[in-house]
């Protein structure tokens, strides 16, 4: 009989999926990837996110890559860089999709972020101190 997994290992299967999602960004999430590349079944994965997330990995993946797209977007620091070389750079083909997400979870659009980034770096110094990644509600994704 095989024994359920502990806590702990399940805290540990979700940092390191967690890890793994951000380790190539660029690459789209793929859950059968994250499984083969971690050794277990999707099942296996599915269960330690909704004991330690309490929500599916896909969603809570994507969420964890938009929110580092948040980042980025707040950290543009006046670089030349568009909304679409970050989505993409975090693995977001869909353009459209990411937009609706971004806006679902952040209250508005990346653009809107982007631009609100560069009038601020210029007006208010130490905003790069300023910790941009919120609490997520994962109800809302």
């Amino acid at each position: 009989m095989l024994s359920k997994p502990t806590n702990r290992a399940c805290y540990d299967l979700v940092v390191q999926a967690e890890t793994l999602a951000l380790s190539e960004p660029d690459e789209p999430l793929n859950i059968s990837a994250v499984c083969s590349a971690l050794a277990v079944s999707e099942r296996t994965l599915r269960k330690a996110f909704h004991k330690v997330r309490g929500i599916p990995p896909c969603r809570h993946l994507r969420m964890l890559r938009l929110s580092e797209a948040r980042r980025a977007l707040l950290s543009a620091d006046g670089q030349l860089v568009t909304v679409t070389e970050i989505a993409t750079g975090f693995g977001f083909a869909e353009l459209g999709r990411f937009s609706v997400e971004y806006r679902k979870l952040f209250g508005e659009s990346p653009s809107k972020t982007l631009h609100q980034a560069s009038l601020g770096r210029l007006s208010v110094k130490g905003a790069a101190d300023i910790d941009p990644v919120f609490n997520l509600d994962c109800r809302s994704a």
